[in-house]
């Protein structure tokens, strides 16, 4: 069966939306038909519920209905999604079981400019808001391009009028943020010049690009029937920036549908500049948290220049439990275990479970799909609260099926989702109103860096694990769209909740949506470099204006004054000793000093030349100590890091060349030290 649908306005999940839908314009019925007399309530309940809801979909009760949906809105016949409702019958039936207790999240209506105030405060503008002027704000503004300017104006705009029409406390005209003498935000993107990766402008220098080859890209295409064309990615510059201006009157194609086959995904790579790739875990927590307000204030850019609306949930945060496995905060969940393995990143119980399933599971035919017993996942979930910390729980006593129905339980008793309330409607809007699965993946991959850390690498732990059962779909029988389908209930569909119009409406999407997480997560961990290059520009911005401080602070006056009368006194007597310019300077120019804490040689200084990548210079140390080798570095991968200057810590890609990643950031140190797991 094929439906047509139009623009249907958002489509949202009944779970975590705290608005309904929009009216459809023209909807002149309903989803689902009503069932003719032939076939009664009683007949119905002969077949499984998931057939059944499959069957209301199909044209063999109802005609099509005519029903307008968005492009992306997913036409897909009854029979490709019948997995997908199968797992919602089995995560109802759990929730009745009472094997999972339900934990509702509460909505609280927004006021009229209270979104808008939110934005600037999530993305580290609410200096805007308090009129306070901090540097921090000052700094990220300085830093944004045209089509995140104009996001920010738009925003404040709706703020501020917000708060006249309100007659509250005056507001910064919006002229005196972005020195612009037209208080009215102007869209049209302009072609820019690329970033270099990691840094700096350089005075008449391109961006440089490596041939294709084993380690220079990121290949993200599939082992086999994937189309010819290979599409390129850059990260050089900014998503928004990079598209064309769409016509106001753009109407997406209304006859797309997916298709399930795994070869209609295309093709992407990534190639490396030289200053290499970044990954989420290369950076220091303090310039994450600056990405994070960089990808918001993009993504919203982003969503602008295609003409779509960024909607997001304002829910009401819900307490959940502060001990125990299940229905536990994935920070509290942390926090606990970081008490037992400092510097734990995922979950402890999460990742045994991912761990007894690769063992055991992978080759498991119908893995993820074909539900455990409830009674027994029942009983070893209460039997894991009880022995898991206690190190007394017998895994061997747990079968491969019931261990996946107790890691779809554990993400779904999250008090929070694990793409959290505030952009599940973001992820469905990017394939509800986005046609093109490269605009789709660049959208995605903003809201992967937008992801709290927590979020984030639990959330990578379980793709990683998702690509290792599609590998083995020889064996486990379970390919891409299989394991997508089972999956996607799970990340965004409420435990407990009844298969309604919406949740129908967004089944495919949602199904879609994880499809790409797993295809894509390489390239979905990367660091765009344009952001990279934002902070870094933001990191400078706030040393600059901390000079500028120092010099009006009273304590650095009185030191200048009590200087300048030191100058008056007489001159050194004859024999005093006077270093060479030469000697006061710290290294000569493309010269780095690199230390190494855990080697016998602890430090080395290195000539740069164009060609010096950072293996190379992890080489010559390994040389230089391979036969005095520490007792701390046995076992440890070292990599190259830069510290200081613009950037907080990064991990640099072996790849980098040197003397460009120097270039960007002279005032750094480099040191050479284990990557943090």
């Amino acid at each position: 069966m094929t439906m047509e649908m139009k623009d249907s306005g958002s489509v949202v999940l009944t779970a975590y939306h705290p608005h309904s839908p929009a009216r459809i314009p023209g909807m002149e019925q309903s989803f689902v038909q009503d069932i003719p007399p032939s076939h009664s309530p009683s007949s119905r309940k002969s077949l499984p519920r998931c057939r059944r809801i499959n069957r209301m979909l199909s044209n063999e009760l109802a005609p099509p209905p005519a029903f307008s949906r968005s492009n992306s809105q997913a036409s897909m016949d009854s029979t490709s999604m019948e997995d997908f409702w199968c797992e919602v019958e089995s995560i109802k039936e759990s929730s009745e079981d009472g094997a999972e207790e339900a934990t509702l999240l509460e909505f609280k209506p927004a006021d009229e400019g209270e979104l808008e105030a939110e934005w600037l405060q999530d993305v580290g503008l609410s200096t805007l808001i308090s009129g306070a002027e901090e540097e921090d704000g000052q700094a990220l503004l300085s830093t944004l391009t045209r089509t995140q300017a104009a996001a920010v104006q738009k925003r404040y705009n709706t703020y501020t009028q917000t708060l006249r029409k309100k007659n509250k406390h005056t507001v910064r005209d919006v002229r005196d943020i972005f020195g612009s003498n037209d208080s009215s935000p102007t869209f049209e993107t302009v072609p820019v010049s690329p970033v270099p990766s990691n840094g700096i402008q350089l005075p008449g220098q391109k961006p440089v690009w490596k041939s294709v080859s084993s380690n220079s890209c990121l290949d993200c295409g599939l082992d086999k029937g994937s189309p010819s064309v290979t599409e390129e990615l850059s990260y050089e510059v900014s998503f928004s920036e990079s598209i064309a201006v769409l016509p106001k009157t753009q109407e997406w194609p209304k006859n797309q549908r997916f298709k399930k086959e795994d070869s209609a995904l295309p093709k992407f790579i990534v190639r490396k500049s030289r200053f290499g790739l970044t990954e989420v875990g290369d950076l220091s927590p303090e310039d994450m948290k600056k990405i994070r307000y960089l990808s918001l204030i993009e993504l919203t850019a982003f969503y602008d220049a295609l003409g779509v609306e960024l909607k997001r949930n304002r829910a009401e945060r819900v307490r959940g439990r502060e001990n125990g496995l299940f229905g536990v905060p994935l920070t509290v969940l942390l926090e606990n275990d970081q008490k037992k393995v400092p510097g734990i990143k995922v979950p402890l119980i999460f990742q045994k479970l991912l761990l007894k399933l690769e063992e055991t599971g992978l080759e498991t035919e119908g893995i993820l799909r074909v539900p455990g017993s409830a009674s027994r996942v029942k009983n070893l979930h209460q039997e894991l609260e009880a022995k898991f910390y206690e190190d007394t729980f017998d895994w061997d006593q747990v079968r491969n099926n019931d261990a996946a129905g107790l890691l779809k339980m554990f993400i779904r008793e999250l008090p929070s989702p694990l793409f959290t309330v505030e952009y599940l409607p973001a992820f469905i809007t990017l394939v509800e109103k986005i046609s093109k699965i490269k605009l789709q993946l660049q959208a995605l991959h903003l809201l992967i860096m937008l992801l709290p850390e927590a979020n984030r690498d639990t959330a990578k732990a379980f793709l990683q694990f998702l690509k290792k059962v599609v590998a083995n779909e020889g064996k486990n029988k379970m390919n891409l769209w299989n394991v997508s389908m089972i999956v996607a209930p799970n990340l965004f569909i409420y435990k407990g909740k009844r298969a309604n119009q919406q949740e129908m409406q967004a089944a495919a999407t949602t199904a879609h949506i994880v499809r790409l997480l797993i295809r894509y997560q390489d390239i979905l961990w990367t660091v765009p470099s344009f952001l990279i290059s934002q902070v870094r520009k933001m990191n400078e911005a706030a040393m600059n204006n901390s000079k500028r401080q120092l010099m009006f602070d009273k304590g650095v006056r009185k030191l200048l004054r009590r200087k300048t009368m030191e100058r008056e006194r007489p001159e050194r007597p004859e024999g005093a000793v006077t270093f060479p310019p030469y000697l006061q300077s710290d290294i000569p120019e493309g010269v780095i000093r690199v230390y190494a804490p855990l080697h016998s040689k602890v430090s080395m200084a290195i000539q740069l030349n164009s060609q010096t990548k950072a293996k190379d210079i992890l080489a010559r140390f390994h040389c230089e100590n391979s036969r005095s080798s520490s007792q701390n570095m046995r076992g440890q991968i070292q990599s190259l890091h830069e510290i200081g200057g613009n950037i907080g810590q990064h991990c640099l890609d072996p790849d980098a060349y040197m003397l460009d990643v120097y270039r960007a950031n002279p005032q750094a140190e480099w040191v050479i030290k284990p990557k943090a797991s």
